[in-house]
């Protein structure tokens, strides 16, 4: 077959260009500066692209940090990017993963430990609204909210861990909802009786209870953890699809973030509705429903535990 000239094809090469650059960047797409300063600190915001996790990717850029902007869709991410640097203070960069892809959930964690040698804070806000009211299922084959709204978030902690306990003093907050209702561990993937409000409200429950162990595994490393109903109804996209009225600005929801990220006044493992420190629904608090959660993450995600310590081992 007679070779094909680059110089007779420039548009062709171009596109052997671009197929090349994509296989390299199908999970990361970046604007400089992407690289953090040595004294810089590194805040991951998952699901920043809209909503509360873009008002606090914007915030934490206006303070000085380095902000991993995350999401499914580019053009946002890019806006979002491009707003923070900017503005001057801190700088971005944009990662592409889909929560309801472990796979890609893995490539996410694998990209942002090669990327990056620190992590001081992680605020797991990624989330999919009980909106439309069907049963939903992952490639993966799990409840779409249970895997987006909480598994993937306990194996990307996990796999992150490591760069947290080297960043210590450091922070997770988890973005939950005052929406909880107990897990039926005989039917966890709701395969009878399914509405997508309890599927969303078993999920957020799932990431108190999954705060409070943390916290337990954590104690003495220098890691908070917390956990928060951030604002009801805010004017997010989770919202819209729903119909609801927004009761509650994002501007709120955020000031109520922030203050898990910055106040020295809770204890780690606490969940707060707002700015104020409540309790979850009272399956949080029973260690034999914690632990039976704990197992069934550990044997869906991959990770494995022992001696208050957990890694991605596969699966």
């Amino acid at each position: 077959m007679k070779a094909v000239s680059w110089r007779v094809c420039p548009l062709l090469a171009a596109s052997l260009l671009v197929a090349v650059w994509a296989g390299f960047s199908s999970h990361a797409f970046a604007q400089a500066p992407a690289v953090p300063a040595p004294d810089q600190q590194v805040a991951l915001v998952t699901g920043s692209t809209s909503g509360l996790g873009r008002e606090l990717a914007l915030r934490l850029g206006a303070r000085g940090h380095h902000v991993i902007v995350h999401g499914r869709n580019e053009e946002r991410g890019a806006e979002v990017v491009d707003a923070i640097n900017a503005e001057g203070s801190g700088s971005a960069r944009f990662y592409r993963a889909d929560l309801a892809s472990f796979a890609d959930v893995r490539r996410f964690a694998e990209a942002l430990l090669a990327d990056y040698g620190r992590m001081d804070l992680l605020i797991n806000n990624a989330g999919f609204g009980s909106a439309p009211d069907e049963r939903l299922l992952t490639e993966d084959g799990h409840e779409y909210r249970f895997q987006v709204n909480y598994l993937s978030t306990f194996l990307l902690t996990h796999m992150l861990m490591p760069r947290l306990l080297d960043s210590a003093p450091a922070r997770i907050v988890n973005v939950s909802s005052g929406a909880q209702t107990p897990i039926d561990f005989d039917d966890v993937m709701i395969e009878k009786d399914f509405s997508g409000r309890r599927a969303y409200a078993q999920s957020k429950l799932a990431q108190v209870m999954f705060t409070l162990d943390l916290a337990e595994d954590l104690e003495g490393t220098g890691i908070v953890v917390g956990s928060l109903h951030p604002a009801t109804y805010m004017p997010t996209g989770m919202v819209r699809r729903l119909g609801a009225t927004p009761r509650s600005t994002i501007a709120e929801g955020a000031d109520a973030v922030m203050q898990l990220v910055d106040s020295d006044d809770y204890e780690s493992g606490q969940y707060f509705s707002g700015l104020r420190p409540t309790r979850g629904n009272d399956q949080a608090y029973d260690a034999g429903a914690r632990a039976r959660l704990r197992q069934l993450s550990q044997e869906l995600t991959g990770v494995r535990c022992s001696m208050g310590r957990c890694r991605y081992v596969g699966g």
